[in-house]
């Protein structure tokens, strides 16, 4: 600690140092801390003995744990709060994975026309945003396709009358998304991108709209808290667009 520092600019900073294991949460709250002008003393446990008896004494269950002016102030969650930082509620849907997924597709489809063409805005970079998402979009699914399958069995119509098309979903919708970036197999990727994203569209539309059911999306895959709605029904629009263009060019 240095002495300049006002009693409630000090923290105590309580943190698990052992030989094969060193608490992310721990370096994240002394960051977080070190960040807000805080002077640390940082305290680290550095063995299993040491850290049990840390909880038994505090009756804590995790480490860190933060002292701020000689008081308790928790975990890192409870830092981020008593700092003003906004922390998750468990079970809480969020749209950022799916809105970094486009942001990072377009850049990728600029920078594509950029060096293909010496100029970012083209048309090209539009069929290629779409492709790339595709294919973005199969590759988060493919991570973990049971988990996608079992999420998407909650809403996909055909799905729910033959299973196995959850686990063949990703695999058509990457398969469409690379021949479209391509522009081979025309013949292939059209009608591909039709039937899935078309069956999806109405999937989407019957669960939210109609049957007014609260579900969450696996357009990222299977374990992600994205909620179904205008997301999904978005990542489907595209692909119909997408074939319906391709076929009419």
């Amino acid at each position: 600690m240095t002495a300049a520092a006002s009693p409630d600019r000090r923290a105590v900073l309580y943190r698990m140092v052992l030989p094969g294991h060193v608490c992310p949460y721990g370096l994240k709250a002394k960051d977080l801390l070190e960040r807000r002008g805080f002077a640390v003393d940082d305290r680290p446990l550095t063995t299993r003995e040491a850290t049990d008896a840390f909880k038994a004494e505090h009756d804590v269950r995790t480490t860190p744990q933060t002292f701020i002016a000689g008081e308790r102030v928790g975990g890192y969650d409870d830092l981020r709060r008593h700092l003003g930082q906004r922390v998750a509620a468990p079970g809480e849907t969020s749209y950022r994975p799916v809105a970094v997924v486009f942001a990072m597709t377009a850049l990728m489809a600029l920078a594509a026309s950029q060096a293909a063409f010496g100029t970012p805005l083209t048309l090209r970079a539009g069929e290629w945003f779409v492709a790339f998402s595709m294919c973005v979009l199969a590759l988060l699914k493919l991570q973990d396709v049971e988990t996608f399958s079992t999420m998407f069995l909650n809403y996909d119509l055909l799905a729910r009358r033959w299973v196995r098309y959850g686990y063949v979903y990703p695999y058509a919708e990457g398969l469409a998304g690379v021949l479209m970036a391509a522009h081979v197999a025309d013949w292939l990727s059209i009608p591909l991108a039709l039937v899935i994203g078309g069956i999806g569209a109405v999937s989407v539309v019957k669960a939210v709209y109609i049957d007014r059911r609260s579900l969450k999306c696996a357009c990222v895959g299977g374990a992600t808290r994205v909620p179904l709605g205008f997301v999904s029904l978005t990542e489907n629009l595209m692909m119909v667009a997408m074939a319906g263009w391709m076929a009419l060019r």
